[in-house]
């Protein structure tokens, strides 16, 4: 678990760096920041180390030990870059890789974001036509019904109702109050997680593809879904245009879908317990998220 005191946590990954690659000295090492899940920090400016933010201590090092495993897999695959594994602590709950270039979508926005949806579109259509069977020991199936989905987005907004404007508030209500969409006929492997912050991007380039600790055996749709709330209608459309895996009306419903409930869950993360940019970003995208697509 994370340590409490910011110069604890420092103490901590200088010690931990120290242990494992004795070799290369980490004459400083600084916080770059905390998401839902891990907290993360730089060492020398060449390697990242990722803290997991899970309480349990056993599936915290189950969970490292299959995410190190699963990026070797997903190297294989994967026309983007990947983080490479340098520094496994499973008991710690601490992964290391080489830092990749670029940065997160999410601190730094491209000013063309279209010309991302090439990459981006042959990226998914590689994961997504992958043989599922080839990750099924590291990547677990998501069986949640949508039907969960819209309650577990319905309890988030009756936590947050209270701080949106009122033409906010009938818009969300409107979603909640209606059927989710049709279950998907079909999963396929997924980063299961591809927010902004999870792209990185240099001038109008994809650099790579980080956090894989979600990845699952998954509805498609999912993937598109959280590139639809981050990146807008337009963008996803251009990713869809260079997307060879199969998708139908259903599975543009479906990220749609996906993308409100996981706006609300950004939006009660960042006003009740998060850092606070997970509730701007999903304030400013919230009309846009809501409004109809296609």
């Amino acid at each position: 678990m994370t340590p409490d005191r910011p110069e604890a946590e420092i103490e901590a990954m200088s010690a931990l760096f120290a242990r494992h690659l004795p070799g290369l000295a980490a004459r400083s090492v600084t916080r770059l920041g905390e998401g839902m899940d891990h907290v993360a920090y730089e060492a020398d400016g060449g390697l990242i180390l990722r803290m997991s933010k899970e309480p349990d201590p056993a599936r915290r090092a189950d969970r490292i030990r299959r995410e190190a495993a699963l990026l070797a897999l997903v190297a294989e695959i994967s026309p983007l870059p990947v983080p490479r594994v340098i520094l496994s602590d499973p008991d710690a709950g601490v992964l290391g890789y080489v830092k990749l270039p670029g940065r997160p979508l999410a601190e730094r926005p491209v000013a063309e974001p279209g010309r991302l949806a090439p990459a981006l579109g042959e990226f998914l259509t590689r994961l997504h036509l992958a043989p599922p069977e080839r990750f099924s020991a590291l990547a677990a199936p998501d069986t949640q019904p949508l039907t969960a989905w819209l309650a577990e987005a319905e309890r988030h907004h009756r936590a947050v109702a209270a701080h949106l404007p009122a033409a906010a508030r009938r818009r969300i209500e409107a979603f909640l109050g209606g059927a989710p969409p049709a279950e998907p006929r079909a999963l396929a492997f997924c980063h299961n997680d591809l927010g902004a912050e999870h792209v990185l991007a240099e001038g109008g380039t994809v650099t790579g593809v980080i956090d894989w600790s979600d990845a699952e055996i998954a509805d498609p749709a999912y993937d598109l879904g959280l590139l639809y709330r981050d990146l807008g209608p337009e963008v996803t459309a251009s990713i869809l245009a260079h997307y060879a895996a199969p998708w139908d009306d259903a599975a543009g419903r479906r990220a749609v879908f996906y993308a409100r409930c996981a706006l609300l869950e950004d939006l009660a993360y960042g006003l009740r317990t998060g850092p606070r940019r997970y509730a701007e970003a999903a304030l400013a995208h919230l009309d846009r998220t809501f409004s109809a697509w296609g």
